[in-house]
């Protein structure tokens, strides 16, 4: 157990969200089973309220940069407010978002608010939010075990993304994941490599 826990740690660490995809191609099969991870996470009364949309055609990418960027822009204008944007200033991220055109999958992560009988009959989720959550980190994980490099984005609104990809009003878009391999000018900024030390986030009792 512990040369477990360490293996998966030390494998775990050099995870960091790259901004610079190279094209290259991933096998959907891989996508497919890293997303059976994700669908194998816990969720409240085992009714995994999560839909993922995994999208690697060329002119879809293009329309969702259009629409990401344009509420990208609102939110640097000043729609973000000053202590946000400023937060973001050691990271060096700006309106432009090239790499959801660039990158060969992008994964859209949708959270259902409520479920449907085949009779139309609604149904109550629950602890809609911590599942997803706990799935989008089941994925994440999963992908780089895969070897393959992501970039969590969260354009607010995201309507835009039930609209083009045909998805319910049961469903509510909460992230992109942009994946794939790096490309060679791809860099981590060193503040994104400074993490808490384990006596800050851990209490024993």
């Amino acid at each position: 157990m512990r040369e477990a826990a360490l293996t998966f740690y030390e494998t775990m660490r050099t995870r960091h969200s790259i901004r610079d995809f190279a094209p290259t191609e991933v096998p959907k099969e891989v996508i497919e089973n890293c997303i059976r991870t994700a669908g194998s996470a816990p969720s409240g009364a085992n009714h995994q309220p999560w839909h993922f949309v995994a999208i690697r055609n060329p002119k879809l990418k293009t329309e969702i940069r259009k629409a990401a960027e344009k509420e990208e822009e609102a939110f640097y204008a000043g729609g973000g407010g000053d202590e946000w944007i400023k937060a973001l200033e050691p990271i060096g991220t700006g309106p432009e978002k090239p790499h959801l055109e660039i990158s060969p999958w992008l994964i859209i992560i949708f959270a259902q608010r409520y479920g449907e009988f085949d009779d139309g009959t609604k149904y109550k989720n629950y602890y809609v939010n911590e599942s997803v959550g706990i799935a989008t980190g089941f994925l994440i994980a999963a992908l780089h075990h895969a070897g393959l490099s992501t970039l969590t984005h969260t354009p607010n609104p995201m309507k835009f993304l039930n609209e083009l990809l045909e998805r319910p009003k049961s469903e509510k878009p909460v992230m992109i994941l942009a994946v794939g391999h790096p490309s060679e000018e791809a860099t981590v900024p060193a503040v994104a490599k400074i993490k808490k030390p384990l006596d800050e986030i851990l209490t024993v009792l």
